[in-house]
């Protein structure tokens, strides 16, 4: 079978989604677990972008081993030093240069002619050359570019060096049969494709991401660009995980294979969930929460008789476990630690730790601990991010006449910062309150609130987006108390924004 490459971008294109920022640490995480999974190669960022961008793509580099490292620029010398000087510390490391191929952007965006655009293309490959063999040269837009053209810049693209060449559906335009016409026109019209891997890249503003990509490939792509969760720009990119289980699945019908260690999956889904506070839909294809759900009762009674009357896949092939392990306050450490180990979760002993004293903590307050609390827990304590401010004390007063009440003191640094204040309601009372006594503009963009699991003793998990500027900042916390959670959920935000901020000056 053939083996398709599998090209993540979450951390460059995903990030790019609003609200999905990630600090340096975070997109660390998100790597190492990339190269868990076992994709082929990770695009880690826009270098020439800022500085943040520069430093994440070159820690990357240095630090993950197993995927090609690419960096994005654009087909400008600046773009591309700068980009080649990220990742100069890197084993395996790809330049991904692009200009746009189609009439709407040369004239709009670009203001220059075709033959323009064809020798900055060709100088941009040459360039990126004397950084490393591995160049990928995309051609945005190439869904609505003339094919005649795009196969004239594909062919001198290659001839310059490339060996990969993206054919991108930028703005998610494409329907398969049209794509897959393309792909197969390309391949026959260059007559030296053969010497260069044929790429996809398709966005989902039509929902047909997937099916573009998966069109492609029986068309003869050979690498599929994607991004966990579908995370992306607009309406988002095509999802690594259902190309990746369509191949898996249908094999009879691509006979492709990929590298991708399913079982890491979920786990991947869960991570930039944890690190975006961007949430999977519940129907979501894969990974979401009713992906192997069965409510009906003519369902259930055929999949307790045989398991694939109503399944595709095994839940165990992504990752998800079919079983659960209820913890509670008399579970010892060694339980604990590996129960997170089969979740996916390998915490330095500082981190289990915390999240061991937290797990205790909850216990005695609940009766059944499940996966979604554990879950829950090493989001909140482990990967929190970064504190310039830490919540050291609250106490709210509310009840059916007066005013709600907030009293909370704060460290910051070897400072105590104690305030008080009112509000409309308990959580309007906290967040006045904090935003008192930090002192960091900022604007409320979203509060939301869910249970972890069922029953009056569930977890809340809460998720709060701040905005300063044309930046979105999020955070989320997870207690038994709505407001202790919402507490912890802003203090994050508030800490990544201060955090970015000083990253920045």
């Amino acid at each position: 079978m053939r083996r398709i490459a599998i090209f993540d971008t979450t951390l460059r294109d995903g990030e790019q989604s609003p609200g999905a920022s990630m600090n340096l640490e975070e997109k660390l995480e998100v790597a190492r677990q990339l190269a868990r999974l076992g994709v082929d190669v990770i695009e880690a960022g826009f270098p020439i972008a800022s500085p943040g961008d520069f430093e994440a793509v070159r820690l990357i580099a240095e630090r993950i081993e197993g995927p090609a490292i690419a960096g994005l620029c654009r087909a400008l010398p600046a773009d591309i030093d700068r980009a080649g000087e990220a990742l100069r510390p890197g084993k395996r490391t790809r330049i991904h240069t692009f200009i746009a191929t189609s009439d709407i952007h040369l004239e709009h965006k670009l203001r220059r002619t075709r033959e323009q655009v064809l020798e900055m293309a060709v100088a941009g490959v040459q360039r990126a050359r004397n950084f490393t063999d591995d160049i990928e040269f995309s051609a945005e837009d190439a869904s609505r570019s003339d094919p005649d053209y795009l196969a004239r810049v594909v062919e001198a693209v290659i001839d310059a060096g490339a060996t990969v060449v993206n054919i991108p559906d930028t703005v998610g335009f494409a329907v398969p049969h049209e794509f897959s016409a393309l792909i197969r026109r390309l391949r026959e019209q260059v007559p030296n494709i053969g010497r260069a891997v044929i790429s996809v890249h398709c966005h989902n503003d039509l929902g047909l991401a997937v099916a573009n990509s998966m069109a492609a490939v029986l068309a003869g792509a050979g690498q599929v660009e994607c991004t966990v969760n579908g995370l992306g720009e607009r309406a988002g990119n095509a999802a690594l995980e259902e190309v990746v289980m369509a191949l898996n699945t249908r094999r009879d019908c691509f006979q492709a294979t990929t590298g991708i260690n399913t079982r890491e999956i979920y786990r991947s889904s869960r991570l930039l969930t944890d690190v975006t506070g961007i949430a999977v839909q519940p129907n979501k294809a894969v990974v979401g929460s009713n992906a192997f759900a069965h409510e009906a009762g003519i369902h259930q009674h055929g999949v307790l008789q045989e398991r694939t009357t109503y399944e595709i896949m095994n839940a165990r092939d992504v990752g998800i476990a079919e079983s659960r392990l209820v913890l509670g306050k008399h579970s010892g450490r060694h339980a604990f630690e590996q129960r997170l180990r089969e979740l996916g979760y390998e915490l330095s002993r500082e981190d289990l730790d915390r999240a061991f004293a937290r797990f205790k903590e909850l216990a005695d307050k609940k009766k059944e601990i499940f996966d979604a609390d554990l879950e829950s827990i090493v989001t909140d304590e482990v990967y929190s991010g970064p504190e310039e401010y830490v919540l050291d004390y609250m106490t709210v007063v509310a009840g059916l006449e007066g005013y709600p009440t907030a009293t909370i003191k704060i460290r910051h640094g070897q400072s105590d910062l104690v305030d008080a204040g009112l509000g409309v309601g308990t959580i309007d009372a906290v967040y006045k309150t904090i935003d008192k006594i930090v002192q960091v503009p900022h604007d409320l963009v979203e509060y939301s609130v869910q249970s972890v699991t069922g029953g009056t003793d569930a977890l809340a998990e809460v998720t709060v987006k701040i905005g300063a500027g044309s930046r979105i900042y999020t955070g989320r916390g997870a207690s038994l108390d709505v407001v202790e959670a919402s507490a912890k959920a802003y203090m994050q935000a508030i800490n990544k924004l201060v955090y970015y901020q000083t990253q920045r000056t």
